[in-house]
């Protein structure tokens, strides 16, 4: 899911445009969303990563009746779990080494507002006692303070831990979960989006070359519309933006026939090259030794560097695919593929009958 927003690190701007999207999935989201916004009770929002979770919170926020209030953010899995209190509630003056004067917490940024936090699984549960004691009673203390402070916040949490699962190993407190769960909202995983891909790459690949200066936004020829497609998305919307940026600014031209799905292929294959013993230095004084068998199976000696490298790659995708039973998706996520970057190095060596 994406939408046209910008979070700041304690203030998120309001989004400037709608959401993208017209698949099923993603249209009752949104229908749930738009409901839940304008009932002043906490929300909790689940959902993979890069899905837009954040982003979704902040389209709730704009759709209450809070919404000219601040809407704070805070990363709840980027802070060490012994400062998350002096950011949720702030401290007062003297309340450890370093504290010169009173500093305001987050629930106190967010007045009137709303607060969101993300990856609400990673807080400690002393701190989920006294988040809750702010959700029931909307008061709370400073660190190192004795006064009770009010708190005028709606709390939206997120997360892509299994809550229920951390209540029932006594990692999270169920109380707490109650409280957040007045309306659970999942956010669809891109995969289940269907032409929804399509839409936001095309979207995506506008900006960009926006970005880039170009005079054009590029489309994408059938046979990469079909990859993204075809694409599992583990990293979802987030993944999405990426592979389409890197596509649009390596071409160059108003059509993008390419994609790279995992950058770090080049040096897996590098890893893999080196395997095969080339380019090996014997230390002086040692006699030279001959090349290992692969551990494939089958010798790589006497074969040209290329021979070798290619001897390695058709023994690769034969073990995944017999491995898999010869169904190629399977086989693909076994080798760290996508479904497509497997296809083309089938094709590259003949297809499956030719290994």
């Amino acid at each position: 899911m994406i939408f046209l927003a910008m979070l700041a690190d304690r203030q998120i701007a309001p989004p400037p445009g709608e959401a993208l999207g017209q698949s099923e999935a993603f249209l009752a989201f949104s229908e749930s969303l738009s409901r839940v916004a304008k009932v002043d009770r906490p929300v909790l929002i689940i959902g993979e990563r890069g899905t837009g979770k954040e982003l979704a919170a902040a389209r709730l926020h704009f759709l209450s009746r809070r919404w000219q209030a601040p809407l704070v953010a805070l990363n709840c899995a980027a802070l060490a779990p012994t400062l998350i209190e002096d950011e949720l509630f702030g401290h007062e003056a003297g309340a450890f080494t370093g504290a010169l004067g009173r500093r305001a917490g987050r629930f106190e940024a967010a007045h009137q507002g709303t607060l969101f936090l993300d990856e609400i699984g990673n807080i400690p549960l002393t701190s989920q006692e006294k988040i809750l004691r702010v959700v029931e009673y909307g008061v709370f203390e400073r660190v190192g303070g004795t006064r009770p402070v009010e708190a005028d916040a709606r709390l939206v949490a997120a997360t892509n831990a299994d809550l229920p699962a951390l209540a029932q190993a006594g990692r999270f407190k169920q109380d707490l979960l109650d409280r957040l769960s007045f309306e659970v909202l999942a956010l669809p995983p891109l995969r289940a989006r269907g032409r929804d891909i399509l839409l936001l790459a095309h979207h995506f690949a506008a900006r960009m070359a926006a970005h880039l200066g170009q005079a054009e936004t590029p489309f994408f020829s059938q046979e990469a519309q079909e990859a993204l497609l075809a694409h599992a998305w583990p990293g979802n919307v987030r993944e999405l933006k990426n592979v389409v940026e890197r596509a649009v600014y390596r071409s160059g031209r108003p059509q993008i026939r390419e994609l790279d799905f995992d950058p770090f292929a080049a040096t897996r294959q590098w890893d893999m090259e080196q395997a095969t013993g080339q380019d090996r230095v014997t230390p002086p004084g040692r006699p030279a030794m001959e090349p290992e068998p692969s551990r494939l199976g089958g010798s790589l000696a006497g074969m040209t560097y290329k021979q070798a490298v290619a001897q390695v790659e058709k023994q690769l995708l034969k073990q995944a695919l017999e491995q898999a039973h010869f169904n190629q998706r399977q086989a693909a996520r076994s080798l760290g593929l996508s479904y497509h970057q497997l296809r083309a190095q089938l094709k590259k060596h003949g297809g499956p009958q030719a290994l």
